[in-house]
């Protein structure tokens, strides 16, 4: 028979394993519950120009519902006098044309004049809509930015801003299938969370003093 100390290393392995996966999943349910918190919250305030995040393209050329809703939500902010420009952010997903040129086109049938809209076509994902968008912001000596996006994504796309070092409000688009729908909306922010846990560096960006 093998020592006792021997036959207990399966038992405390396991026993490591469960509290390291209870971590876990607490830190994933707790920064989801900060996710959908923050998301749901109107933070706008006047700022140099609004930018609008890309979503999917329908394959007759529309706005799939989820982008028409952030589309309406930063005319709005628009109309309100929140900014005076527009920054449409997204490239050619599945379907042409780019996310960015959709935004634009309908904004403009909106009412907002075509001189005020501006377009970023090149980024296929959250972290280049930053990257790309800085360079336009940067051109316009643009130093506060209100981002538009569903609101389980508002608080990954102000970290990434951030981290381009502008300081960031946030607009949620509410009326969305992903947020309006429970399940949907459970979905998004736990996947949301984990891809936040997975690059603590976005997560930790700080205001740019």
């Amino acid at each position: 028979m093998p020592p006792l100390a021997l036959r207990k290393g399966p038992g405390r392995l396991r026993r490591w394993l469960f509290v390291g996966l209870g971590v876990v999943t607490f830190g994933l349910w707790g920064l989801a519950f900060v996710v959908d918190r923050f998301g749901q919250h109107e933070r706008a305030v006047p700022s140099d120009v609004i930018v609008v995040l890309g979503a999917r393209v329908l394959p007759n050329g529309q706005p799939s519902p989820a982008l028409r809703a952030r589309i309406e939500k930063a005319v709005d902010l628009y109309h309100q006098g929140v900014a005076p420009r527009l920054l449409f952010s997204g490239g050619v997903g599945l379907h042409p044309p780019a996310e960015a040129r959709v935004m634009k086109e309908l904004a403009v049938r909106l009412g907002v004049p075509p001189e005020a809209c501006l377009t970023e076509e090149q980024s296929h994902s959250t972290e280049q809509n930053a990257r790309f968008s800085a360079d336009v912001l940067r051109s316009l000596g643009a130093r506060r930015v209100v981002v538009v996006s569903d609101p389980y994504h508002l608080l990954r796309a102000r970290q990434y801003f951030r981290l381009q070092g502008f300081e960031v409000a946030t607009s949620p688009a509410l009326l969305t299938e992903r947020n309006q729908f429970l399940s949907d909306r459970i979905y998004w922010t736990v996947r949301e969370a984990a891809a936040l846990l997975l690059h603590p560096r976005v997560l930790l960006a700080r205001e740019p003093s």
